[in-house]
């Protein structure tokens, strides 16, 4: 266990780069591993923490027991700062604050917006509170509460996903409540340009999910990651039919089955991985019917797209664990056609700081005399 190296060994980094995100969170730059469910764990979220950036653990596919022992994993491999990703309607998710305030962890994500009840007990405890909106609106009812941060997720972001543009989300929400929360930008990003524009728009830092998946700590299987980096920019597609909520993943035949079929048809496989996801994560079957309500107030939505909710994190399983592509969905952000390499996390987050330096440094050049952009667009 290290403090960990410099994320740009050997190079300055630029000070615009140590934003208050850095200081709320304890990490060195302004970078975020998002908490995604089958693919954020120990190795990767200990990677990156090592590399000076916030890695999120992703517990929302995971039993009590099975979180317990990732944060320790996590903290046998580092002594950084990391985080937790929560889901807000499972039946023991007091438990699981619990756990991460006794094992010491600094930040609670939440990618559905947690309860005022929620957020004032996690701050209470000393947790940083940083729920993921897709609207300038839920950033402004969650900020109401007190939370710390938001990522702010625009279209362009993998898996569950909104409608409007990143480019439009992000300085949006800055204005609405940057003034008293750290906002996070996050859809499309991918290297260090695009962090100096999350600056510029006033953000205070990029969250990045897709491109955290493609690297060497990631866990997904080779062959899948090889499929992912073979994927252009329109490989993608937004779909509801997978679970109900449009969702962005990679098309493929078993995607183009899906939005063909009628609920009717796909309520089979709902049915059987609601099932199964009972039996991967512990859950009992009242603790699933109190979700399933909670969603249907939530979200508006109707029993059978309930059920098909449970198609998400099964099918998500089948490519991202299992490997089988075939049988599974694979969600990604558009920037999946923008990358076609895997890196280290050491070696991203590097490249990423060195790349935003050089940008910054080029832009205050009298009369911003060079053009063009520096180092290489590979990340």
């Amino acid at each position: 266990m290290t403090d960990g190296p410099d994320p740009a060994e050997g190079s300055t980094i630029h000070p615009a780069l140590h934003t208050p995100f850095c200081d709320l969170v304890g990490v060195d730059v302004p970078i975020v591993q998002t908490g995604m469910g089958w693919v954020a764990g120990p190795r990767l979220v200990a990677a990156t923490a090592e590399a000076g950036a916030l890695g999120i653990l992703a517990s929302a596919t995971m039993t009590f027991d099975q979180l317990e022992e990732a944060i320790d994993e996590v903290r046998d491999r580092t002594g950084r700062p990391f985080g937790v990703n929560l889901r807000t309607d499972v039946e023991d998710v007091e438990r699981r604050v619990d756990l991460m305030i006794d094992r010491g962890v600094r930040v609670a994500s939440f990618a559905q917006a947690p309860n005022p009840d929620l957020v004032a007990r996690c701050r209470e405890a000393g947790l940083v509170v940083m729920p993921t909106v897709g609207a300038r609106r839920h950033a402004e009812k969650v900020a109401g509460w007190g939370v710390d941060a938001v990522i702010a997720q625009g279209a362009e972001g993998g898996g569950h996903t909104g409608t409007v543009p990143t480019t439009l989300l992000a300085p949006s929400v800055v204005d609405a409540i940057g003034d008293r929360v750290a906002v996070v930008a996050a859809g499309g990003f991918f290297d260090g340009r695009g962090l100096v524009a999350a600056l510029s728009y006033g953000a205070q830092g990029i969250a990045m999910g897709t491109r955290f998946l493609l690297t060497r700590e990631s866990r997904v299987p080779d062959a899948v990651k090889e499929q992912y980096l073979a994927t252009p920019v329109t490989g993608t597609v937004v779909s509801t039919n997978i679970d109900g909520a449009p969702q962005r993943v990679i098309r493929t035949e078993l995607v183009d089955r899906l939005e063909r079929a009628p609920w009717v048809a796909r309520l089979p496989r709902a049915l059987a991985n609601a099932h199964a996801f009972r039996r991967e994560t512990g859950a009992t079957l009242p603790s699933l019917l109190k979700e399933g309500r909670a969603m249907r107030r939530s979200a508006d939505l109707s029993w059978p797209q309930v059920i098909m909710a449970a198609n998400a994190p099964m099918m998500t399983r089948a490519a991202l664990v299992d490997g089988r592509a075939d049988a599974g969905v694979l969600p990604t952000g558009q920037v999946v056609g923008s990358i076609d390499e895997l890196p280290t996390v050491a070696e991203l987050v590097g490249r990423i700081v060195a790349e935003a330096t050089a940008v910054l440094e080029r832009l205050a050049l009298p009369g911003n005399q060079r053009v063009g952009s520096p180092g290489s667009s590979r990340t």
